[in-house]
């Protein structure tokens, strides 16, 4: 496995040395239950207090507004679930959102829809980009909760989530944001941005998978998502995953403090792909070039599928992902792509390339060789490229 060059982190990432070194005594002796009484749970209880508030203190919040979950898919599920309950009390039923949020968040507001909610997802233009007087002109009375990504997980564009923050606290709105993609790339401070509800997952930081984040405004009642116990305040019930909280903390923590250096690593390695890409023929780039987060480039090639030019990659020992959802039994391509308003054969034909701190300046390098002639030869064996050709 060594040889690989991995470059699908926003996907997942590799758990770092220094975050396995601090889960390291939660898997071993210091294995107590959190809710036990004696000194080996204490011990357990110690420890994620610490990590509730070294996290509050990275996000800028407070430590009781911070609860633990298995992953971004299950805070945005919480968030928007009790969001809905306190709106309900208010009596409004209107919901705006993206129209390439995740399906962790479109799918729930589909469901409300089915009973009686309603929706409006905001455009968000060729270039990926929320504007935020599309959002002000989308207000209604009854609106009571806007539900925006900071950046997203397929193009890697940043959204004006503090322009947004500013325009809910104005009308007294609930905002929600899935930072999921957007910690260790872009600021994360909750109270600049003025969110209500924040989702963080462990796993795109190079912390464990299983572990998150949502952050809930202490203003906000949050509905119960677990029951059975009185973990989490009495909200989440079930014994706390110690280790892989303690290594989130870790995590996030490492995250806010190397946005830059990280960001000065990624940045010539970034204008490096996106020069090279850019030279091969009928080439698109997906999204916004400078208002993205420096791990992320998103592609569309001509005349080709996208879960081939992954498939050969793979064979190569180059990991990517595509915005086609084929390789997951769909035929459909990315909503994210039909969203910037890509033809289906075009958005087909995607190839994302997302970095991380490890990445290598070698690793690129081997990627840009290897992928023009990947191209070369799935275009050669395609009806759809010469039909292109044809007609140009």
């Amino acid at each position: 496995m060594n040889n690989i060059i991995y470059l699908d982190n926003a996907a997942t990432t590799r758990i770092s040395p220094a975050v396995r070194d601090v889960m390291e005594p939660y898997l071993g002796d210091f294995y107590g239950n959190a809710s036990s009484l004696y000194g080996l749970g204490r011990e357990s209880a110690k420890a994620l207090a610490k990590a509730r508030h070294e996290i509050s203190e990275a996000l800028n919040c407070e430590p009781r507004e911070i609860y633990f979950t298995s992953g971004g898919s299950e805070s945005n599920n919480w968030a928007i679930k009790s969001a809905v309950r306190f709106m309900e009390r208010q009596g409004k039923r209107h919901i705006i959102t993206s129209a390439f949020e995740h399906h962790a968040v479109l799918h729930v507001l589909e469901g409300l829809e089915k009973s009686g909610f309603e929706v409006t997802q905001l455009p968000v233009y060729e270039n990926g980009i929320v504007r935020v007087p599309d959002l002000e002109k989308a207000i209604r009375n009854d609106t009571g909760l806007v539900v925006i990504m900071q950046v997203n997980n397929e193009t890697g564009t940043i959204q004006p989530v503090c322009d947004i923050g500013a325009v809910t606290r104005e009308h007294g709105i609930m905002f929600h944001t899935d930072a999921v993609q957007a910690l260790g790339s872009v600021e994360v401070d909750i109270k600049k941005a003025g969110t209500d509800f924040l989702s963080l997952s462990g796993h795109k930081i190079h912390a464990m998978k299983g572990v998150g984040v949502l952050y809930i405004n202490k203003k906000i009642r949050l509905l119960p998502f677990i029951e059975g116990g009185a973990q989490e305040s009495g909200l989440r019930a079930g014994t706390e995953n110690i280790a892989g909280i303690v290594g989130l903390a870790k995590a996030v923590q490492d995250a806010v403090n190397n946005v830059e250096t990280k960001g000065k690593k990624l940045r010539p390695l970034r204008e490096k792909i996106y020069r090279e890409v850019m030279k091969l023929e009928r080439v698109h780039l997906n999204g916004d070039y400078e208002q993205s987060v420096t791990g992320t480039l998103n592609f569309s090639f001509e005349g080709i599928e996208g879960e081939s030019l992954l498939l050969m990659l793979d064979m190569a020992g180059i990991c990517c992902s595509s915005g086609s959802a084929c390789t997951s039994g769909s035929l459909d391509p990315s909503h994210v792509l039909l969203a910037l308003g890509m033809p289906h054969e075009i958005a087909h034909g995607s190839l994302r390339i997302s970095m991380s701190q490890y990445t290598t300046e070698a690793e690129i390098d081997k990627f840009l060789e290897v992928l023009p002639g990947v191209v070369d030869k799935l275009r050669a064996m395609s009806p759809l490229w010469e039909q292109i050709i044809k007609n140009s």
